[in-house]
């Protein structure tokens, strides 16, 4: 499929078109709207809170404070800054798997925000929330495996940084609630990497076409 294809108003109707300047905007506005999604997410970031917060609290009196300093750093800061290109790389194997070349990696300090975005290439739904899942899944498993395997303080400096980077996956949810939101619709999306723009579209049913809009 080509971005062209949705021109055609007969069959496609446009959903929504974001800028990349306003994406914290709808990022906070897609969190606030109730759905099993989101409820699974703020679950999730509770859930490693708690983890964090009771390997912490076992760790207490057996190691000096110094010790505990330098690895509450590694996992509220260091961690989960190294782990941002790992992250947006884990986003671009699947887009690139379905076909997309002309990716790009960009980010928006003023709203702390990275991004990857396939210029011109229309994703189907299947395909997006694939993109938008696999950091999450494959960071999450990995950082959980290595809690259970190390010793010490390295749990919890690991299950301090599982919270924190649950929490630089509020962008990805938000797109999932999009579409969970939408999930009777049959959705396609494709980005102007050039115009800094997401467009979301629907494709109409068969009985919707030649209906003016």
């Amino acid at each position: 499929m080509r971005v062209e294809d949705f021109d055609n108003n007969d069959k496609y109707r446009q959903l929504a078109a974001i800028s990349y300047h306003d994406l914290i905007t709808f990022i906070f506005d897609s969190l606030r709207k109730k759905s099993v999604v989101i409820v699974f997410y703020w679950s999730a970031c509770i859930f490693f809170l708690i983890i964090a917060l009771g390997i912490r609290i076992n760790l207490s009196g057996f190691f000096p404070l110094n010790k505990i300093f330098v690895h509450s750093l590694l996992g509220a800061l260091v961690f989960p800054i190294l782990v941002i290109p790992i992250h947006e790389l884990l986003h671009i194997l699947p887009y690139w798997l379905s076909g997309a070349r002309r990716i790009r990696i960009g980010m928006d300090l003023k709203q702390f925000i990275f991004y990857v975005t396939a210029h011109r290439y229309a994703a189907s739904a299947a395909q997006f929330k694939t993109v938008a899942w696999v950091p999450f899944l494959i960071i999450s498993l990995s950082s959980s495996i290595l809690i259970i395997l190390l010793p010490g303080l390295w749990k919890w400096s690991l299950s301090l940084f599982l919270f924190v980077h649950s929490t630089m996956c509020a962008g990805d949810f938000a797109l999932l609630n999009f579409y969970w939101i939408n999930r009777d619709k049959k959705i396609y999306t494709w980005d102007d990497a050039d115009q800094k723009m997401a467009y979301f579209y629907e494709e109409l049913p068969e009985e919707f076409e030649n209906v003016p809009i």
